[in-house]
């Protein structure tokens, strides 16, 4: 962590949760003058922890300023963690590190500006692309939250600089402070049930990024999906300036064409931006392109920045070609929403997916099922994708594992099935893996032998 002065000094937190989140949060609170104790259920983290000087124990509750979990730990739903309950019933409050880094920032007197980012799907992209833009136009960035760096990890900026957060529905239920200058909720499909309840809980947990807002921020809110609709009308009485975005049609901001503009005019040429293809991607841009306007980005730096963004690994990335044959690595698509996204953008493809679906299965891609020439099914629940797939006429195989798959899905493109191997898998990886990266990362892998081998 640098940059900030001792703001916490005096003051006593918890973390619990050691993982790629919760280590750094201890170490920069600790950085920052909190006395920090720390906790993980699993011994291995709390030794790597005790390693780096942080203090392991089991946390007792008084005198806690707060108690922050790791994003992925429970405080309610589905059951809370003991050391939760325990801070619950004891009134401590349980916050994200995000709502820390917030008011981390204020005290060490920077006035620079947040964004944040929300949705089903999308975030990362449109968190990586706005992070690009901003910094394309010469002004500090930091991007990180639920992409990449713990939030409270990331350096103090100057007052012209922007904070850009990948904002979870697990962050979200956890922020009290953290007010947005700018801030998007993208998309709104059936995710996280487990944790919210319901899909209302869900919708009132994503809303909460707009909270605090004032008649000087900005909202933004697609309206390609009919709760998202509901969520824009609901906002239009402010008190943040609503903007609507759409990747398919009029709205604050769309493609025209390949053309993303705003009631202004023209702001990109989407056909210069080659690492953001299809209808869920221009949704993107239009998102990162009003939360610039939003930011003072000039028109021409957004261009600038949509045109020359790179991407990001496991979202639509091309890993390999071979003998004609294009691998495209879609592992973050954890859900039927997000795969269809991808299935969309071609027209004939071997499609790998499998895993641990998630609730609703992969029915809601039938519109889709006559562009797969061939689906291989792999992980936990294949038996349950392949159900859905015979009620459908779809050609499938349960080959088990992701080697299968890209082995199988080579031999059957190259014999002219389709152009395309697509990873898109529509479900959860921990059964199999540690996480949708190193699920991507072992396809990439996979792909590029087989591209050497040819």
């Amino acid at each position: 962590m640098t940059g900030f002065p001792p703001i916490f000094s005096g003051r006593r937190f918890a973390v619990v949760g050691l993982g790629k989140n919760g280590l750094p949060v201890a170490l920069a609170l600790r950085g920052m003058g909190a006395d920090v104790v720390a906790w993980d259920d699993k011994a291995a983290a709390r030794e790597a922890a005790a390693a780096a000087g942080v203090v392991v124990a089991d946390p007792d509750m008084a005198g806690l300023e707060a108690l922050v979990l790791s994003p992925g730990i429970p405080h309610g739903l589905p059951a809370p963690h003991p050391i939760a309950a325990r801070a619950l019933a004891a009134g401590v409050p349980i916050r994200s590190d995000a709502d820390l880094l917030f008011r981390a920032v204020r005290a060490a007197g920077s006035a620079a500006r947040f964004a944040g980012i929300t949705g089903t799907n999308g975030k990362s992209t449109t968190t990586a692309l706005l992070a690009h833009i901003v910094a394309v136009a010469g002004r500090p960035a930091a991007a990180g939250g639920n992409l990449g760096t713990a939030a409270l990890a990331l350096p103090l900026l100057p007052g012209d600089g922007v904070y850009v957060l990948e904002m979870s529905s697990y962050m979200l239920e956890r922020i009290a402070a953290l007010r947005f200058d700018a801030a998007v909720m993208l998309n709104l499909s059936p995710d996280h049930l487990d944790r919210h309840g319901d899909m209302a809980g869900y919708a009132r947990v994503k809303r909460e990024i707009f909270a605090r807002q004032t008649g000087a921020d900005t909202a933004v809110v697609g309206i390609d999906d009919a709760l998202s609709r509901e969520m824009a009308e609901s906002l239009g009485s402010g008190p943040a300036r609503l903007v609507t975005i759409s990747g398919e049609g009029p709205a604050g901001v769309w493609p025209d064409g390949t053309l993303l503009r705003d009631a202004a005019g023209p702001i990109a040429d989407l056909a210069t931006a080659k690492a953001l293809p299809g209808s869920h991607n221009a949704q993107n841009a239009a998102a990162a392109a009003a939360l610039a306007l939003a930011l003072g980005i000039s028109r021409a730096d957004i261009a600038a920045g949509i045109a020359s963004y790179p991407g990001l690994a496991h979202r639509q990335e091309l890993v390999a070609r071979a003998g004609g044959v294009a691998f495209v690595n879609d592992s973050k698509a954890t859900n039927a929403d997000s795969a269809a996204r991808a299935l969309g953008c071609y027209d004939r493809l071997v499609w790998i997916a499998g895993g641990m679906a998630k609730a609703g299965g992969i029915e809601s891609l039938a519109p889709f099922f006559p562009r797969i020439a061939l689906a291989l099914l792999i992980g936990r629940d294949s038996a349950v994708l392949a159900a859905t797939l015979a009620a459908h006429g779809v050609p499938y195989r349960e080959v088990g594992t992701l080697e299968a798959a890209v082995a199988e899905g080579w031999q059957a493109a190259q014999g002219g099935l389709a152009p395309v191997v697509l990873l898109s898998p529509a479900c959860a990886s921990w059964d199999q893996f540690t996480g949708f990266d190193q699920r991507g990362d072992r396809f990439r892998a996979l792909a590029q032998a087989i591209a050497e081998g040819s």
